[in-house]
């Protein structure tokens, strides 16, 4: 008796997170005005990924100017409202890139299974990944500011499962969060904790057979 090709793949679908795995931010300046503040860099960023003040947003409950207004309340103290100001705006402003190597790879293996891209996101997503030339580039995408539920939260990883009609142990999900990934494997998903793209190299070659 043959086995088919597909059935001797490990996985039936990938699930992909998007920040820090395909897209990333240029925090250049916002780096440049902390100095210039007397800030140590990144201090910005612990204030406004805050799970109370970040939450909010990545679930569609408030716009970003709010989310920024909620910055500048968490800087009070450490540097003036309208230096908070300036840096909170620096940050909900950063540029943005998609790594090419991580695109191209996962544009191979999609030539094979779904892909789906399972991220924490704001309501600008769309717009976004049409900016970097990735409108078309998932066969489904799930936002939690879309389905109102964040990772780590069962649901998401439900919900995306269910985009594809693949098990839960049939994918393979991938996020550079640890506490992502374990949740991903508790849900009896195969998980990646991403931290370069050597770390795909492996799982997706089994995908392609190579």
């Amino acid at each position: 008796m043959t086995t088919s090709k597909i059935s001797s793949r490990p996985f039936d679908a990938v699930l992909c997170d998007l920040d820090n795995v395909i897209r990333f931010y240029d925090t250049t300046e916002l780096a440049s005005l902390e100095r210039s503040a007397g800030l140590a860099e990144g201090t910005t960023e612990s204030v406004a990924y805050a799970p109370e003040i970040d939450l909010p947003l990545l679930l569609g409950e408030i716009a970003k100017e709010q989310w920024v207004q909620a910055v500048v309340a968490g800087l009070a103290g450490q540097v003036p409202e309208t230096q908070a100001r300036e840096l909170g705006t620096a940050l909900s402003q950063a540029p943005f890139w998609a790594d090419d190597v991580v695109v191209a790879m996962l544009r191979e293996v999609q030539a094979h299974v779904p892909l789906v891209l399972v991220t924490n996101a704001t309501v600008e997503l769309e717009d976004d990944l049409a900016s970097l030339g990735l409108a078309d580039f998932a066969d489904h995408v799930v936002s939690s500011a879309r389905v109102g539920v964040a990772k780590p939260d069962r649901k998401i990883y439900e919900i995306a499962a269910s985009q594809v009609g693949v098990a839960m142990h049939r994918c393979l999900f991938v996020d550079d969060r640890l506490e992502n990934v374990e949740a991903a494997v508790g849900l009896g998903m195969t998980g990646l904790h991403y931290r370069e793209p050597a770390d795909l190299r492996e799982p997706l070659g089994v995908l392609l057979d190579k």
